[in-house]
């Protein structure tokens, strides 16, 4: 039987880290947390769990779960975040391969739950993501907040969701889309791109159209239209603070 290393980063994430550590129980040969010192009770829960638990100061998304990655002491690493937990069908999945890994890495679709409902439009499903990898060949790339995993070799598809219990209140969603705006446009104004007037009139717009209508979050009830907002707000945020960064206020 081939034994399988489940890693995971938190911060704070006693509401979370129980859930995610009891979808992975008997499943995992080890789990893995690395924690940027939490202050609740993340580290206490992961312990009653038997999870190896390790504080390391937070280095960026994709260095901090690299970092993990690397602690992991079996061949084959299961990725996941606190805020996610298997489904059943997913975790029977993955309960077969330990018999025998046909590929170097396997992706499965996301499903993410938002303030309760269970999100199936609004291009949040199927979200599909690579999670389990063989470690030699694997590492997160992507920057600080759209980071993911690369495989060198080949990749298969598992049936079952991934569950993501994303935001339990609509006021959630607002404050990290204003954290995550102001990082994606440092991250794209540090790379030479630049905003202007028309793309801050037409691109949010144009991203609620193809969510709400093209992705059909018109079928997800209030909260596909809501979604669908705030994914237009997070581009009038993004461009509106890359126009700020090209022409700062005068001290």
């Amino acid at each position: 039987m081939i034994k399988l290393s489940v890693v995971i980063i938190t911060l704070n994430e006693e509401k979370n880290i129980g859930r995610c550590l009891k979808s992975v129980a008997g499943l995992a040969d080890e789990v893995v947390v690395v924690d940027s010192f939490s202050t609740d009770k993340t580290k206490e829960i992961c312990e009653s769990y038997g999870a190896r638990f390790v504080e390391q100061k937070f280095l960026g998304y994709q260095d901090q779960k690299n970092f993990a990655h690397q602690l992991a002491q079996y061949d084959y690493v299961l990725s996941l975040d606190a805020d996610e937990a298997l489904s059943p069908e997913l975790y029977e999945e993955i309960k077969k391969l330990k018999s025998n890994f046909e590929f170097d890495g396997y992706e499965f679709n996301r499903l993410t739950n938002y303030n309760g409902h269970w999100v199936k439009y609004c291009g949040w499903y199927p979200d599909k993501k690579l999670r389990l990898v063989k470690k030699n060949k694997a590492k997160w790339a992507g920057g600080n907040i759209h980071e993911w995993l690369e495989v060198e070799g080949t990749v298969g598809h598992l049936k079952g969701d991934l569950f993501h219990y994303s935001f339990d209140t609509i006021s959630s969603h607002v404050l990290q889309t204003n954290k995550f705006s102001t990082i994606d446009a440092q991250l794209h104004f540090a790379k030479g791109k630049r905003a202007s007037v028309v793309k801050l009139v037409t691109r949010p717009p144009f991203q609620f159209f193809k969510d709400y209508f093209l992705k059909l979050g018109i079928l997800d009830g209030r909260y596909g239209f809501v979604i669908c907002y705030i994914n237009a707000l997070y581009v009038l945020l993004k461009y509106a603070k890359m126009i700020d960064l090209e022409h700062p206020r005068s001290p």
